[in-house]
């Protein structure tokens, strides 16, 4: 029952716009990037769609939009209901694995269950849901492993369950890493006071050394590579970041470049005519390019160039940006029989095609960057500035000196021959004079970024037209040798994880954006869904009480291990080492789990959301119980002292449901409440309830 309560409502909410996108991408096999993480976490999402026999065609653009009939949204957001509902007991049977009561385990999963935020969080298609539950899994069934008979070789299933959690929690968020590294401490830390029981064997020490490194290491790794390799083997269609990818990323996709690159010959040789790509990503990705226009004579700051014809790099398919390889010495543009291919370091001459001009660098500064070289398309002014228009070929993935230079496998850097200097993209946008297009100089290698200083052949045809009319015809012709130019699994892999870490959105600025400070007290909140017409709306808003209740946990722990280390260290032994290990691991699972579910965010610079503090809020939920069970068991010395703190548990449990119950018109969407009643829930002048006067 819970799960349906979780999981009904039939309007698009927040979020749902963002990851809907995405599975509507999977349900169509289309390729594409999310830099917000792995791709588990999408593919648990459309994996419900598909039970639901989803097509993927709803228009993902507005919060609010009525589903319609034919898309079930009960399977949308099932999975996440489903683990939103499946945290509740985890956290039960995790607070019994920390060595704490029933009572307390029943204490934290109360918290968890009347916590309006992750019920809000866990009823729609969104992921933090998700990341809890496999985040409990692993720290449960770690705990098991560690607390079971060390006879048991069924405790390494518990482990072997702990490392595919950890890989699934990674898989869905990167913030997973997070409490990942943390489990991987306590591990380390009780591995490390293994070693160093003498009770235990050698042979003992060195398999379960093994086993550990096994699961919690080998495993998580290789079911990581596993998500994206799912990932890929679904998404095999050209999708809207293409552009984002290298060429041969994009030719192994259906549609797209695939389609125009289909039957191109593989080697490039001299007479080829080929469209050049940059291999940086940033700003955007660009093809080198001229056209029938030159530098300025002098710059606004009153620098000088050569006034030669304009070299730049332009972000859209254009007839001006095919070239032709021609060989030093000859005049022919065309591609000989048989072809002589192109080698790693070869000295080549690049003709554009469109205007004949000979790609050319030289001792003048480059316009926009003047600590580069200026590239341009050679004219002779008849002035003391002679061609220097000769390059070398360098294939930086080359496999063997004499490797052939290839389309779209190929990486090439173009090293100017008279200078040594390098052709690159700068990534600075030329004034109106150059069209706004990016300016592209050569630069010393030891001064450029690697990044920027590949080039990619990536359409390509072999000449056959010697005069200048009959190749501008030629170049809207296309040769086809049919050529399979696939690329294997670990370079796609490897690609895309350096395009998710790199190849970052621009941050914007949103109405319900906050910091990770305002999160702690809660400052702020989120408006999922508004009705259209009425004052019904959902919005992201925690149980104030047991909000409070976390942070008083968290602090009240804090200063009690303090006091016990000052008066251990005095030599007062306060509670019996049992006693004190228990309450040591529970501050380094829950207080531990908070810090480094937490402090990151305050170091990242990205738009960040009061539901990315939600996975910190739960480690405190375990935290409070527990804590309170060790004042009563070991502080609290009088019967009278235990009852009274009895009262004001049972007190406290009151106030978090009554708090839930208030704040439940906002955390489902009914009943419609009135103006009044609206404002009366506005505990905090910066929370945005809205409300229509009627």
């Amino acid at each position: 029952m819970c799960v349906c309560v979780r999981a009904c409502a039939c309007a698009c909410r927040f979020d749902e716009v963002y990851y809907g996108q995405f599975v509507s991408l999977y349900m169509k096999r289309v390729f594409f990037i999310d830099d917000s993480g792995p791709p588990l976490g999408h593919m648990i999402l459309a994996f419900g769609a598909y039970l639901g026999g989803f097509d993927g065609n709803f228009a993902w653009n507005r919060i609010g939009a009525e589903y319609p009939s034919c898309v079930s949204v009960w399977s949308l957001r099932v999975l996440p209901a489903l683990c939103g509902a499946l945290c509740v007991p985890l956290v039960y049977l995790l607070t019994l694995e920390l060595h704490f009561s029933h009572l307390s385990a029943l204490g934290a999963a109360l918290l968890l269950l009347l916590e309006n935020s992750l019920i809000v969080q866990s009823r729609f298609m969104l992921l933090e849901s998700v990341l809890i539950f496999f985040v409990l899994v692993a720290f449960f069934s770690y705990l098991r492993f560690h607390n079971a008979p060390k006879s048991s070789w069924f405790r390494y299933c518990w482990l072997l369950l702990c490392g595919a959690s950890c890989a699934a929690a990674v898989g869905v968020k990167y913030t997973g890493m997070f409490s990942y590294l943390l489990l991987l401490g306590v591990a380390s830390f009780h591995t490390w006071k293994l070693i160093g029981d003498h009770t235990i064997s050698h042979l003992s020490v060195c398999v379960e050394c093994v086993c550990q490194v096994v699961c919690l290491l080998v495993v998580p790794v290789l079911l990581y590579v596993f998500w994206f390799y799912v990932h890929l083997s679904l998404l095999h269609r050209s999708g809207p970041h293409d552009q984002l990818m290298s060429s041969a990323f994009q030719a192994s996709l259906e549609g797209g470049l695939s389609r125009i690159t289909q039957g191109q010959p593989l080697e490039v040789s001299y007479g080829s005519q080929v469209t050049l790509r940059s291999s940086a990503s940033q700003p955007i990705p660009c093809w080198l390019h001229s056209h029938k226009a030159n530098y300025p004579i002098r710059y606004e700051n009153g620098r000088g160039s050569s006034h030669q014809q304009q070299v730049t790099c332009y972000p859209f398919k254009d007839v001006n940006n095919w070239w032709i390889i021609k060989e030093p010495g000859r005049q022919d543009l065309v591609v000989s029989s048989p072809p002589r291919p192109v080698r790693h370091g070869d000295v080549i001459q690049l003709v554009h095609g469109m205007t004949s001009r000979f790609l050319n660098s030289h001792d003048v500064a480059a316009p926009m960057s003047p600590h580069a070289q200026e590239v341009s398309g050679y004219i002779d002014f008849n002035v003391s500035m002679p061609t220097q228009n000769l390059w070398r070929v360098d294939i930086s993935n080359r496999e063997a000196e004499s490797e052939v230079w290839k389309t779209i496998l190929s990486e090439v850097r173009l090293v100017h021959v008279n200078t040594s200097a390098v052709l690159k993209l700068s990534g600075v946008s030329l004034p109106d004079w150059g069209f706004r297009q990016l300016e592209v100089v050569a630069e010393k290698v030891f001064k450029a970024q690697s990044s920027s200083l590949g080039w990619t052949v990536e359409e390509h045809r072999y000449g056959t037209s010697q005069e200048q009319k009959e190749r501008e015809a030629e170049l809207n012709s296309s040769t086809h040798i049919d050529v399979d130019r696939k690329i294997s699994f670990w370079a796609k892999f490897l690609e895309l994880q350096w395009k998710m870490l790199t190849v970052k959105q621009e941050n914007s600025e949103h109405k319900y954006s906050s910091s990770p400070l305002e999160w702690v007290t809660m400052e702020t909140n989120i408006a999922y869904w508004l009705h259209s017409s009425t004052n019904a709306q959902i919005h992201l808003i925690g149980n104030p009480v047991s909000w409070g209740m976390a942070n008083f946990s968290l602090l009240a722990y804090q200063l009690m291990v303090a006091i016990y280390l000052l008066r251990r260290r005095r030599g007062f032994k306060d509670l019996p080492d049992g006693v004190w290990t228990q309450f040591l691991s529970l501050g380094c699972v829950c207080v531990g789990g908070w810090l480094v579910n937490f402090v990151p965010f305050l170091l990242m610079e990205k738009t960040l959301f009061l539901y990315h503090y939600l996975p910190a809020l739960c480690y405190l939920h375990l935290l409070t119980p527990a804590l309170l069970e060790h004042i009563h068991a070991h502080l609290l010395r009088s019967e009278t002292h235990q009852c009274a703190l009895g009262v004001c548990v049972l007190a406290m449990l009151v106030s978090v449901f009554m708090s839930y119950r208030t704040f439940c018109p906002l955390t489902y969407g009914s009943p419609e409440l009135s103006a009044n009643q609206l404002q009366g829930l506005r505990w905090r002048d910066s929370w945005d309830i809205l409300y229509r006067h009627r």
